[in-house]
């Protein structure tokens, strides 16, 4: 028994009887130490360490074979051993041939074919061989149909060919059998979003992110979510959380990014969107949003660099010409601002926005006139277009009709309320962004402090902070109730924090009231974070330190760190992954957002595993790996 506990130890690093923290190979190597031997072959992707345990148990208990059969289980692991290391590499090619191999032993055992299956359906899906890949799982589920991490990855599989029902029901699946299987949740979660449910999926998103806190797919996917129920504050949150996680998530940076230009932190916006560039110098949609992000703060000069990268890498889109044709007429360059919206419209003769734009373009130019032309064309296609509206009023303007250009902005900022060239234009012509659009709440305020409805937002106002307005993002049912207000004092003068009941959510231990904290900065007129304060009987820590930042210890067990006072409405928020209670993980590989990551993250879960020796050397590489010029810049 001594003997075996210490090649389970060596199989299993970090493997302990009394540990309480268990990865997925040491939960079933304890489930075997307990008599289930069954529930232990079923572990979240029965990693390859876990299956060598099974194997010794086994040979421990079976007589000896025949040197040649021997020989060839020997041979039938090394295929399976080089499968996996071709697989974590992106050899996929190279992997399907040896777990091919690996399958011609007949004298495998049902359980045992069915990973392999499992792994080489991985390799088919990186190779983009759908029936094949199909075909292998469908098998690896006829001979093993207790193992979840085949019903994840086929689910994986039929929700990207847009079968989501199908899908749900393998993860659902796959969530039965390991119920502690983090990346089920993940993907049940996304699937639900592909249905239109995001409430439903924040739940499977918590659930994964409480299996797998240092995870960044679940904790992005949540902000996702988050942003799509109209909670950007929430959505920034677990965005900074992400790429706490994972420096190189280009796609979190991304995210975070629009969620931060929704609540006007432009210049926050601008660099996350230039680490995003960073992992990723091909992405359109990031340049065309700090573009954008550009425009909003008159640096026209960046905007149109961003602008003219886009349609160097989409030369046949218009929306790239229309967007640096905008930016050259804010910037008073008529002439190329022209040459490049005529090309817009004749890449899309049916573009609202290229006409309307082209009409603002003839406006700053001096032609008005000719400007009603476009703009009455653009109506045509699209008249409730924000953007039609907005170059509409800015002609308007010019030609004296302030009442119709004031009523154009108010349409257009209704439609799209974070339109920041609509609420300057108003606050240019001394016109209020909400009059008559609030609705008084009474009975929910605090002090000086009012709750108003203006059409499904909610926000907090105070008439001693006109130019302020506080969104009360409601993380469950009900409505929200100012419950205090607290002003700070030095080195934090100016700083307060504003409490409200956020509504009712249902928690581990059934429905629990939940209270979120808006810290404000009355000079800037701004909402630097709206942090979760309490759930239930869980509280919030708040740190207020003499060097200008605030720690909050959230209820989620996570750590968010703000550091207030130089300049800017918040210089940083950095999320910290600093649970306090130690948290059983789930496996599955290395979590990634990438439907099937090169690495088995919450995409596809491969289960075989490079040999330790392999894992080690590569350990040692990244210790001694120099900075890069991004860490360098951006650390």
């Amino acid at each position: 028994m001594r003997t075996l506990v210490y090649w389970i130890k060596r199989l299993i690093p970090g493997w302990n009887s009394s540990s309480v923290c268990e990865s997925s190979a040491q939960t079933g190597a304890r489930l075997l130490f307990r008599g289930n031997a069954w529930k232990a072959s079923v572990a979240v992707g029965a990693p390859a360490r876990l299956a060598a345990v099974l194997a010794l148990l086994a040979a421990l208990n079976t007589p000896t074979a025949p040197p040649a059969i021997a020989a060839r289980g020997e041979a039938t692991s090394l295929h399976v051993r080089n499968g996996a290391l071709a697989l974590q590499r992106g050899k996929s090619p190279e992997a399907v041939q040896h777990y091919t191999t690996a399958l011609d032993d007949r004298s495998l055992p049902d359980d045992r074919r069915a990973t392999i299956l499992n792994d080489r359906g991985v390799a088919y899906v990186r190779l983009g061989k759908t029936r094949e890949a199909i075909d292998d799982f469908n098998k690896a589920v006829e001979l093993f149909p207790e193992y979840a991490a085949t019903y994840n990855n086929r689910g994986n599989l039929l929700l990207a060919l847009g079968l989501i029902d199908e899908a749900t029901k393998d993860f659902d699946r796959a969530i039965a059998l390991a119920p502690g299987y983090a990346a089920a949740y993940n993907n049940r979660a996304g699937a639900l979003m592909q249905k239109g449910s995001p409430e439903r999926a924040i739940r499977d998103f918590t659930q994964a992110v409480t299996l797998l806190p240092a995870a960044a797919a679940p904790l992005a996917g949540r902000g996702r979510a988050h942003l799509e129920l109209g909670r950007p504050h929430a959505a920034i949150r677990d965005f900074s959380r992400a790429v706490g996680s994972d420096a190189r998530f280009a796609s979190g940076y991304r995210s975070r990014a629009e969620a931060k230009l929704r609540v006007g932190h432009y210049n926050e916006a601008i660099e996350d969107l230039s680490r995003a560039i960073a992992f990723d110098i091909s992405n359109v949609e990031a340049y065309t949003v700090r573009g954008q992000a550009y425009l909003s703060t008159g640096n026209f000069e960046a905007a149109i660099g961003d602008f003219t990268k886009v349609i160097e890498l989409r030369p046949q889109d218009a929306r790239g010409y229309e967007a640096r044709g905008l930016a050259n007429a804010m910037a008073g360059i008529q002439e190329s601002a022209l040459v490049d919206l005529n090309r817009a419209i004749e890449l899309n003769p049916r573009s609202a926005q290229a006409f309307a734009y082209r009409g603002y373009a003839y406006t700053r130019s001096g032609q008005p006139e000719i400007a009603k032309s476009d703009l009455r064309t653009a109506a045509k296609i699209d008249a409730n277009d924000p953007e039609v509206l907005w170059a509409k009023a800015a002609t308007d303007e010019v030609l004296g009709d302030v009442d119709s250009a004031i009523a154009d902005l108010q349409k257009a900022l209704k439609a799209k309320p974070n339109f920041k060239r609509a609420k300057d234009a108003l606050a240019r012509l001394g016109v209020s962004v909400v009059a008559g659009g609030d609705k008084v709440m009474k009975g929910l305020g605090t002090g000086d402090w009012q709750v108003v409805v203006n059409g499904q937002n909610y926000f907090a106002v105070n008439v001693k902070l006109a130019q302020l307005r506080v969104p009360l993002e409601m993380m469950g049912e009900g409505k929200p109730r100012l419950l205090s207000w607290e002003e700070k004092e030095k080195p934090f003068r100016k700083i307060g924090v504003l409490t409200y009941h956020s509504g009712v959510i249902e928690g581990p231990n059934g429905a629990e009231e939940m209270e979120l904290a808006a810290i404000i900065d009355q000079r800037t007129n701004s909402v630097v974070a709206i942090q979760p304060h309490r759930q239930g009987k869980k509280v919030a820590g708040w740190t207020w330190g003499q060097d200008g930042t605030v720690t909050v210890a959230s209820v989620d067990g996570v750590t968010d760190q703000f550091k207030l006072r130089q300049g800017a409405s918040v210089a940083s928020a950095v999320a910290g992954r600093k649970s306090r209670r130690r948290r059983r993980r789930s496996g599955g590989g290395t979590p990634a957002w990438a439907p099937w990551a090169e690495d088995g993250g919450f995409g596809f879960n491969a289960t075989s595993k490079p040999r330790r020796r392999a894992r080690k050397s590569k350990r040692r590489y990244r210790k001694k790996k120099k900075k890069s010029i991004f860490q360098l810049l951006f650390n």
